[in-house]
């Protein structure tokens, strides 16, 4: 059974693999391109790309349709970064273009490196045309990525298949089972044992009672003297017993499982409240083996990209010169929260506007109006200090072509209040503002790097003025400001931590006037420091400091982050439910900070915020024993380095853990890591982390993902769980007790690997908090019932054996024994295991704690196991030997003897049949018609077979098969019989009764109390009042995110990016009216009804 069902989700997985593998990819066959099949892509081809499109191997760039054969490519899968990176091909091979006949032509041969799963570095060499070329990682074009805003390119294939580096990373795929499976194997090794010692009591005893009791016998059976060896009796009744007694070994217990956990599945896959209507996906559980081990979850390892995210960007807020915009407001100016009533601004008299972009704060607009200097600058900023690129679609719209999604929401958002960046050359950048068309010589661009956390452009205005825009940190740039922004700043910074308060992505607007004479003597300078080959970077980013000093602060903008609906509310409930969250990502620190702040996982109430960043083993070592000073205390980090026995370290972790006051946690970059998960240091790296609330990798590669997973399974011996959407969350899903996957926006290897799947974060809850709670608990019901029904039925032959001589003589009727858990018990006790509930889905969210029993793993161990079987062997005691005292010298109403064989069967079945009915009766918390059906059918079949198997009829055919003729009838008509099954009846399950009273009432547990609740109530509950947003404001801190990469500002100076157009005006600096007066006279047009109410508003108090 388990082998066909395993069978089936194998060949379900094989399917989903099939539809990667059968994708097409354009392939130069016989100097053709030709549809190929990503399976038959092998090393050699040469493969075409178009925008947008999967790359189906490890690539090296040939040609593309971009100026000096760039490309550029979404990284999303592989390290989770949303920022697209460049990539270019050699000049040797740019110049094949897309002519077929020269690319089917291009007999290069590439050496380079075994394949690995290195996915930042790459070596290798090309010989061609007699001479050699040099290959390294910006050359190469991985499998995972996406094509972006590039027409076309050509790749020859490096790695195809398993040796791509994706794959490499994806780890192997293990065999998974659950924690119960693994109980229960040694559960039956331990129930095997305990039926040989049961067979060896019995033989013993057959053999003494053969020795002392059997010679009486022999006369009468006609045996010779020393004929039967009462040693060989005994051992031959050891086998008998075996085989009677062997039903007390689970075999269809497993059968009884995966009817049951094909159920639940089946319930997930139904759910509606998982099904996403916006891509049509339902939830699916592509596994069927491990339902419950979802309702034990400890960790929860999570990528944020895609997962947490929705991996978009929206302008939402910013302040100005001391103002914020973007909040709304009632009629009588005060700030309210955001309604579907609330009208957004209306954007149509802009015709370039971007009709997807909401602004709700009119009062922006207004600025704009009333000719607002400040925020006229802070707009032309917004449209001059980036490193985006437009071009025109076919229907004449605009087209950003944005490197990182943060700098195309504020261009974007520039753009629709009529700032509008229309092209670049490398010498110029022009802007449309407010219908004038304004051409900028651009005479300096200072890239964004990580350590600088800012960019800068110097332009040249048409009124001849220089000026320097920048923006970046809010931490690095208020440093820069000159002394007289201080009162702004202070007011300013308010409004970052508002912003950060708020989880939303920050960045600080400044600007400085400058001298033409002071930019000529520095521009000479940085000429001369570019022509240096030592210390050209130092020399370089000191001249950047020098002119990025005396800022004038403008503003600040922010951006959220989109999370995907939901989020929030899950991991809060998570939380509480004491399930650990990790987040795995690839993508930068302070975008992961960010969005830990965004979902509450991190907060300012926290005690301290660990940050480990060193760049080697010893430092990495000495920021840890910091940490856990902080927090254990001195005494406890001084045995830092020693090893501990793995279950003394268990247990003095459990101790601190409830020790510790207060919420921590731990942040750790990808080159830490490397340096943390060494032997030595996993040991204090696992200590300080499991202690922490909130754990944040960054900067983290799918290998090392897979790493913490495991390093959580092997030290901690939790139940885990990852949830990834990309290729590279593969490795981390494999890993992890259960794998989830989101069908997101970085396509389907997540979902091809996982245990189960769903289309959006927030449907984590409900999985784990009502199907995994709802599993775990109706398993370990199941579990308990039927063992506690196994040892109920299978002792009585113990009992019997006494008072039979050992004889192996069974005490029910060879029938009962086939049917009883076939027929007479299967149903109920599925039916259970099925639908049973102890609380509705609404009260499992509503209570996170519920979940709490499934990770202490308290339902079902072997302490209850053990309880299980002493009930079982109480309930076999009273099966047995009621009746039989009853029975003893007893005559029946019409004064025949009724003590017989059969009669004693007979009563003895049915009281096990009534027990057991009431006892999962008893079990039973929510009862459906189907629960009825099968344990009041199952007595009814149970009579209906017992009648008929004791019928004359069937006597009569079968004769040797069915010699308890008339017994039913003869047995089932005494009043005293029926008296005798009340008595064991009542025996048997009123102790439990009064336990599990006593226990409810004495000790309830939380689910014990709701239902109670719930009961007294008998009425809907009332909605849950929706939380309103609090504000972080009792501390600074920075909302600074910027998902930039250095190295743009060179290709747009250089020009290597952009495609040949015509040649800008000769001064490079004009101003030239552009539909100006249309787009002025609507917006005024649009906006009179409100300039008096606005204008007595319009200044700026400080």
């Amino acid at each position: 059974m388990t082998a066909v069902k395993d069978a089936t989700d194998d060949y379900f997985r094989h399917k989903s693999d099939n539809q990667v593998n059968n994708r097409l990819s354009e392939v130069l066959i016989n100097s053709k391109l030709q549809n190929e099949k990503w399976m038959n892509v092998k090393v050699g081809d040469i493969v075409k790309l178009e925008n947008n499109q999967f790359v189906a191997a490890d690539l090296l760039l040939l040609s593309s349709s971009e100026p000096h054969s760039l490309c550029y490519i979404e990284t999303a899968e592989l390290d989770g970064e949303t920022n697209l990176k460049v990539r270019h091909a050699l000049s040797v091979t740019s110049e094949l273009g897309a002519d077929i006949n020269r690319l089917a032509k291009f007999d290069g041969i590439v050496v380079c490196e075994a394949p690995n799963n290195k996915l930042d570095k790459f070596m290798g060499v090309l010989s061609w045309k007699d001479s050699k070329h040099s290959l390294n990682n910006e050359n190469i074009i991985l499998r995972g990525c996406i094509l972006r805003n590039t027409s076309w390119c050509f790749g020859m294939v490096i790695f195809a298949g398993p040796d791509t580096k994706l794959i490499q990373n994806s780890g192997k795929t293990k065999l998974k089972r659950t924690s119960i499976d693994r109980l229960l194997n040694t559960l039956v090794l331990w129930i095997f044992g305990f039926l040989v010692c049961l067979g060896i009591i019995l033989a013993i005893g057959n053999s003494i009672w053969e020795n002392q009791v059997g010679d009486q016998f022999r006369t009468f059976l006609f045996w010779k003297e020393g004929m039967k060896n009462p040693v060989f009796s005994g051992f031959l009744t050891f086998w008998s017993y075996i085989i009677i007694l062997n039903t007390v070994v689970p075999i269809s217990l497993y059968v009884s499982m995966e009817v049951i956990r094909l159920g639940h599945s089946y319930f997930i896959n139904w759910d509606r409240r998982m099904y996403y209507s916006g891509k049509s996906t339902p939830a699916e559980a592509r596994t069927t083996t491990l339902n419950e081990e979802l309702g034990q979850i400890e960790y929860i390892f999570s990528d944020k990209t895609g997962t947490l995210t929705q991996n978009i960007m929206t302008f939402k807020k910013c302040s100005i010169n001391g103002k914020i915009y973007g909040e709304v407001h009632d009629d009588m100016g005060q700030k309210t929260h955001m309604t579907k009533k609330n009208e957004p601004v209306d954007f149509s008299v802009n015709p370039q506007a971007d009709r997807t972009f909401q602004f709700f704060d009119h009062r922006l607009m207004e600025s704009i109006k009333l000719g607002d200097s400040k925020v006229y600058e802070f707009l032309r900023l917004l449209a001059l200090c980036h490193t985006v690129m437009s071009e025109e679609n076919s229907a004449g719209q605009l087209i950003y072509q944005v490197q990182s999604p943060d700098e195309g929401a504020l261009v974007t958002a520039a753009r629709n209040f009529g700032f509008i960046f229309k092209s670049r050359t490398p010498e110029t950048i022009t802007v449309e503002e407010l219908g004038t068309l304004v051409t900028y010589q651009l005479l300096a661009f200072l890239d964004f790097n990580n350590i600088r956390k800012r960019m800068s452009v110097i332009v040249r205005n048409p009124e001849g003025q220089i000026k320097l825009y920048c923006k970046g940190a809010d931490t690095i740039l208020f440093e820069k400001l000159h002394p007289s922004n201080e009162d702004l700043l202070n007011l300013t910074t308010d409004h970052l931590s508002e912003f950060a308060g708020e989880g939303l992505r920050t960045l600080a607007i400044a600007y400085r006037d400058l001298d033409d004479k002071y930019f000529k003597e520095w521009h000479k300078m940085l000429e001369d420091a570019n022509a240096l080959m030592d210390e050209r970077d130092e020399r370089i980013a000191g001249l950047y400091e020098e002119i990025e000093r005396d800022l004038m602060l403008l503003g600040a903008t922010a951006v959220e982050d989109k999370l995907q609906e939901g989020v929030i509310e899950t991991i809060t409930n998570l939380s509480l439910a004491h399930i650990k969250i990790w987040v795995l990502t690839g993508d930068k620190q302070e975008t992961a900070i960010n969005i830990g702040y965004a979902c509450n996982m991190l907060t300012d109430d926290m005690k301290d915020v660990f940050i480990i960043s060193g760049n080697t083993a010893v430092e990495v070592r000495e920021e840890l024993r910091k940490a856990k000073e902080n927090l254990f205390g001195q005494n406890r980090s001084s045995s830092n380095g020693h090893v501990v026995f793995e279950k003394q370290q268990l247990e003095l972790d459990s101790v601190v853990e409830e020790t510790i006051t207060g919420d921590y946690a731990l942040i750790i970059n990808g080159h830490s890591l490397a340096h943390a998960l060494e032997s030595d240091v996993k040991n204090d790296l696992i200590e300080l982390a499991c202690m922490c609330k909130t754990v944040v990798c960054c900067r983290v590669t799918p290998l090392q993902k897979a790493q913490v997973v495991e390093l959580v399974k092997n030290y901690r011996h939790a139940v885990t769980l990852a949830i990834g959407d990309g290729a590279n969350d593969v490795s981390m899903i494999k890993s992890a007790h259960i794998g989830v996957g989101i069908s997101g926006q970085e396509g389907l290897q997540a979902v091809l690997a996982s245990d189960y799947s769903f289309a959006q974060f927030r449907y984590l809850q409900r999985l784990l908090l009502v199907h995994g709670r709802w599993s775990y608990f109706r398993m370990c019901k199941f579990l308990r019932y039927f063992f506690y029904k196994n040892f109920a039925f299978t002792l009585v032959h113990f009992w019997f054996g006494f008072f039979c001589g050992f004889s192996a003589q069974t005490v029910y009727d060879q029938w009962f024994i086939a049917l009883f858990n076939i027929v007479y018990t299967s149903l109920p006790v599925l039916a259970m295991g099925i639908f049973d509930q102890d609380v509705s889905d609404q009260s499992s969210m509503d209570y996170p704690q519920l979940y709490e029993p499934g990770q202490l793993n308290l339902l079902f161990n072997k302490h209850k196991f053990f309880i299980c079987m002493a009930h079982g062997i109480y309930t076999s005691l009273v099966l047995f030997f009621i009746p039989y005292g009853a029975f003893y010298n007893v005559a029946g109403e019409d004064g025949q003897l009724i003590a017989d064989y059969q009669s004693f069967a007979v009563t003895m079945a049915t009281s096990l049949v009534i027990v057991v009915s009431v006892q999962i009766a008893l079990d039973t918390s929510y009862w459906t018609v189907i629960n009825h059906v099968f344990i009041w059918g199952s007595i009814a079949t149970y009579f209906s077979v017992l009648f008929t198997m004791h019928s004359n009829g069937i006597f009569g055919i079968f004769p040797s098969q069915f010699p308890f003729v008339g017994n039913a009838r003869h047995s089932l008509t005494q009043k005293c019989i029926w008296l005798v099954i009340l008595l064991t009846t009542v025996a048997s399950v009123m102790p439990v009764v009064v336990f599990r009273f006593l226990k409810v009432d004495l000790f309830p547990t939380l689910s014990d109390q709701i239902r109670q609740r719930q009961k007294s109530q008998k009425k809907a509950r009332p909605l849950r009042s929706q939380r309103p947003q609090t504000r972080r404001s009792s501390s600074r801190r920075s909302g600074y995110a910027f998902a930039h990469q250095e190295g743009y500002g060179e290709l747009i100076t250089s020009g290597r990016n952009m495609r040949a157009k015509n040649p800008p005006p000769a001064s490079g600096l004009e101003k030239t009216p552009y539909n100006s007066t249309s787009w002025i006279e609507n917006l005024c047009k649009k906006t009179t009804d409100t300039v008096s109410s606005f204008s007595q508003d319009k200044t700026v108090k400080l």
